[in-house]
């Protein structure tokens, strides 16, 4: 009887040691759980149409896939995400924006209209949705950089057209206070050596270009 009691008692003493031990390591395992930090790399959002999506190449040789590669070649603190969708209007655009806001970007890049004037829709409803789009991210995060990227057209719908097109984006810019790229594919659009067939995309080597043209906006707020 003496022997059991003994026994018990060690028995006892062993699983209160274990338990000790245990609870020793979940706290020591919460405690590293807890000071680990979250990703804090700050978001650049891309929100556009094909020319974004890269429509007829790899996403990571469009511009936005070019932006994310020189970002973590110079270990910025910085992230892409890339919201272009090919056949974008502003006016879908518009309407699928809180998707994308549920994360506060630290820049904002809105590359829409081209397809709007590429279908003749009255540039008073362009105007509309664009400055929509930008006044609803503003609304959300005051403290985001937009950046506007000013878009042309052919001359299919008629030069009144064409001309007031191409007023619309420093037109809005002015009224809305955001960073204007006069025009995005300054240097590729029209050159068939730097589009896809369509004339309308631009091929990998376009797309280096207008990363090109783009950078030299983006460096300076990095």
């Amino acid at each position: 009887m003496n022997y059991k009691n003994h026994f018990f008692s060690i028995l006892i003493i062993v699983m209160i040691f274990a338990c000790s031990k245990k609870s020793e390591r979940v706290e020591n395992t919460t405690s590293e759980i807890q000071t680990q930090k979250p990703d804090q790399k700050k978001l650049i959002l891309f929100f556009g149409n094909s020319l974004s999506a890269g429509y007829g190449i790899d996403a990571e040789d469009a511009f936005p896939g070019l932006v994310a590669q020189r970002i973590d070649s110079l270990g910025l603190d910085y992230r892409v995400v890339n919201g272009g969708l090919s056949g974008e209007t502003t006016a879908s655009g518009l309407s699928r924006l809180d998707w994308f806001l549920e994360e506060e970007p630290a820049i904002f890049v809105l590359e829409l209209g081209g397809n709007d004037g590429l279908r003749g829709i009255p540039l008073t409803e362009t105007k509309k949705n664009l400055k929509g789009i930008i006044q609803k991210v503003r609304s959300k995060y005051p403290q985001t950089t937009i950046l506007l990227a000013g878009m042309q057209i052919p001359p299919n719908m008629g030069p009144e057209y064409t001309s007031e097109f191409r007023e619309l984006y420093p037109s809005v810019a002015e009224e809305e206070n955001v960073i204007l790229i006069p025009f995005l594919l300054e240097g590729v659009a029209g050159n068939p050596d730097l589009n896809l067939p369509d004339g309308i995309h631009p091929t990998e080597e376009g797309h280096l270009i207008v990363f090109e043209t783009i950078w030299e906006y983006l460096e300076d707020l990095l």
